[in-house]
């Protein structure tokens, strides 16, 4: 099967604590100025028709971008594929491509290298690989996947890696640029970036 740019949605996952950043939402923490989820919306619009926004409180600052913001269904931040699911739910395309707010220097053709990965595979899931480590929540994943998802969340399993583990799923390698996948956890981390 052919996947095509219009296929896609990107979920910005923007519903965490933000515990290491002193409860910040890590979205609208400063970066260069302004809000993190700024470069993100800069650097991936030109790569999906539809954006969607998964954030857990500042809804009405988050809605001002102009995206569809979505909560996660699940209460107490129950972790990335809580947002993975809650989009799932809301998305009308067939993949939706998953990245974290708090990474601003995502790869301009990060869409393109894990649609290509998955091209004429067996493989249903595309993930990250910085060329050291799984970047488990840059990854291109189908839909259709919602149900299994959720049956997984309802046994109580919160970690991506695990899920991936149940699915055929390719590391897409992305080793010639690992610093795309720099985030921002800490306020040193933020310092050391800007």
């Amino acid at each position: 099967m052919t996947i095509k740019k219009q296929d896609v949605s990107a979920v910005i996952l923007a519903g965490g604590k933000g515990s290491r950043l002193g409860g910040q939402d890590k979205g609208l923490v400063l970066y260069q100025g302004k809000p993190l989820i700024e470069p993100i919306l800069a650097r991936i619009k030109p790569q999906v028709e539809t954006i969607l926004i998964n954030a857990n409180r500042n809804i009405t600052t988050y809605r001002a971008y102009g995206y569809p913001v979505i909560n996660d269904s699940m209460l107490n931040y129950q972790g990335p594929l809580a947002g993975f699911s809650a989009a799932m739910q809301a998305i009308k395309s067939n993949y939706m491509v998953t990245l974290p707010c708090d990474g601003p220097l995502i790869p301009d053709d990060l869409v393109e290298r894990l649609i290509a990965s998955l091209q004429h595979q067996p493989y249903r899931i595309a993930v990250a690989h910085d060329g050291e480590r799984l970047q488990s929540v840059y990854a291109l994943v189908p839909v259709a996947l919602k149900d299994n998802l959720n049956q997984f969340l309802a046994k109580g399993e919160r970690k991506v890696g695990l899920w991936y583990r149940q699915h055929p799923y390719i590391a897409t390698d992305f080793s010639d640029i690992p610093e795309a996948f720099s985030n921002i956890n800490t306020e040193e981390q933020r310092l050391s970036m800007e």
